[in-house]
């Protein structure tokens, strides 16, 4: 985990001697000058490794510069974290939120470093098939101890909005495709008539992780469990299959990251197929089995394209940062595509 950290980039900087007066005096046991460094992942929230008299730290903060109102909620993410720490759901321990600007230059939170394996790629070609059985049965055990747990006994019950979470969220990231288009995608066309007419009346809340996957999560060295799940940005309070469908299209992803498209015929032995995965889900959550599964799968599939059309838009008005980013926004098309597909197969 550690060997993905770089000098800390000139943008990111902030003054260390002010942290170390801050954890001194809000951190338990910390005392020591500063050693930082920055982790290569963690582009929305600027995160970083610190380390004081042999002790390790996790800070994530907003980035510097002009944000919209509602992003970068490091504030929500600490809450969230805290409110699981002690239950059943793996997080890491978390010490200190500072909403005063002052202090770094932007808000942040410091949480334990939790050591062990981060795979990029969810194909894991690198374990062998009893692992990757392994792995990603307690990676569908700990999605269900999340949709499980009484997210009002952990003091989250005004951490969102019940109910309508799916009308909510069509709309939002079809306006996010309107603002990003560039051009016309028949498929998404069709999905933005198609996904808020045919939303199944099932209209369950739990508490949602948003970007439930492989890569967010913290696996033990040498064991297949899971020690802690990452990045809970985009949580909140919604429907526990937008989690599950999201996390489920695995064999869809290619190992360049969240955005690829891959040929399922290509999975290797020991992850799952949707059927498993889901299987797996609704034995450990009590479901006989889940309706309309084919919406839940397409919504999954339209948000992964709306948010690749989005990368797309930012390569055209010239801000995108990353040297990959026009590869990655022409992946809106074929997973347009496939959500279509998925609806005309399965849903007509």
């Amino acid at each position: 985990m550690l060997t993905e950290t770089i000098p800390v980039l000139e943008t990111h900087r902030f003054d260390e001697e002010a942290l170390r007066r801050y954890m001194a005096e809000r951190v338990p046991g910390f005392r020591g000058s500063l050693a930082i460094r920055q982790f290569l992942g963690g582009q929305s929230n600027p995160t970083y490794h610190v380390v004081a008299d042999g002790q390790e730290y996790i800070l994530r903060r907003k980035p510097p510069g002009k944000l919209l109102p509602s992003a970068h909620a490091v504030d929500r993410e600490y809450r969230v974290i805290t409110a699981l720490v002690g239950t059943d759901v793996p997080v890491p321990r978390t010490y200190a939120l500072c909403e005063d600007p002052s202090v770094i230059g932007t808000p942040f939170f410091i949480m334990e470093c939790v050591h062990g394996r981060v795979f990029a790629d969810p194909m894991l070609p690198e374990l062998p098939p009893a692992e990757r059985v392994a792995i990603y049965e307690d990676m569908v055990d700990v999605l269900a101890r999340l949709h499980r747990l009484d997210w009002q006994a952990v003091g989250l019950a005004d951490f969102g909005r019940p109910g309508n979470y799916y009308a909510r969220q069509i709309h939002r990231w079809s306006q996010q495709y309107r603002a990003s288009e560039t051009e016309t995608i028949e498929a998404m066309e069709s999905l933005i008539e198609w996904l808020p007419a045919h939303i199944p009346p099932d209209d369950e809340t739990t508490l949602v992780h948003g970007d439930y996957r492989l890569g967010n999560a913290i696996v033990h060295p040498t064991e297949p469990r899971i020690l802690a799940v990452l990045d809970w940005e985009l949580s909140t309070l919604g429907h526990p299959l937008a989690d599950l469908a999201y996390s489920s299209v695995t064999s869809r992803w290619g190992p360049e990251g969240l955005y690829s498209f891959k040929d399922r015929n290509a999975v290797p032995a020991g992850i799952p197929t949707e059927e498993e995965y889901v299987a797996a889900y609704c034995r450990r959550t009590g479901r006989a089995g889940i309706s309309d599964w084919h919406f839940y799968i397409a919504f999954a599939l339209f948000r992964l394209a709306a948010i690749a059309q989005g990368i797309m838009g930012r390569v055209r008005d010239g801000t995108a940062n990353d040297p990959a980013a026009a590869e990655r926004g022409r992946r809106a098309r074929p997973l347009a595509d496939e959500a279509w597909a998925v609806v005309q197969s399965d849903g007509g």
